[in-house]
């Protein structure tokens, strides 16, 4: 590939991605006061990091079983409130315990 295309391609990446941020700044001016509007972008930055972590989880210990034991006490620790810490810990060990009993 030769250099030229390669500026072009981050180009044009630069641009797009800089028009999908800048545009509704410019549409937008005034506060959002449809609730269901307001409702449904508070819950976007959830959806997204859902759409992107879900995959991961299910396929990052090579084991189905093991990752969904994992993913269950990840569940069960975040329903109780625990912080992201404890929960992140808590359903890692949960994932190499059944790795190692599963063998």
């Amino acid at each position: 590939m030769n250099l030229s295309r390669l500026l072009v391609y981050i180009a044009v990446t630069a641009v797009s991605t800089y028009l999908i941020r800048v545009i509704p700044l410019v549409a937008i001016q005034k506060k959002i006061e449809n609730r269901f509007f307001r409702s449904f972008l508070y819950y976007v930055p959830y959806a997204v990091l859902a759409a992107m972590i879900m995959p991961a989880v299910f396929y990052a210990t090579g084991n189905l079983i093991a990752s969904t034991i994992g993913f269950a006490i990840a569940m069960i620790f975040a329903y109780n409130k625990k912080n992201i810490v404890t929960v992140a810990c808590a359903s890692c060990i949960g994932a190499f315990i059944a790795l190692v009993v599963l063998g």
